[in-house]
């Protein structure tokens, strides 16, 4: 993802986000490298999308994350709930091991 995840896209992306997905559990890993800013309907975007993915047994993954976005998660607590890592081949390496194990 990259720009900015906000009032004005949010929704097109949460559509995207759940037709993406091909399997029930899949596993899901968004590089937020690009992502410069993102709001609370942003947020919200990626939290339905967590929730989707562990109702069916998958599993949403967030690298990379820039200062602003990381900083929305911090003040709101939500990065405690969701799978955060610090590079993509970390998500890539997690989601691969949840996957075989």
């Amino acid at each position: 993802m990259t720009g900015e995840l906000d009032i004005t896209n949010h929704a097109k992306v949460a559509d995207y986000l759940c037709r993406s997905r091909q399997r029930p559990a899949d596993q899901v890993v968004l590089d937020l490298a690009g992502l410069a800013f993102m709001d609370s309907s942003g947020l919200r975007a990626l939290l339905s999308c967590h929730q989707d993915c562990l109702g069916q047994g998958g599993e949403l993954r967030l690298a990379a994350l820039q200062a602003v976005p990381a900083r929305l998660m911090e003040i709101t607590g939500v990065h405690a709930h969701l799978s955060v890592h610090h590079t993509v081949d970390q998500a890539l390496s997690a989601a691969l091991t949840k996957i075989s194990g």
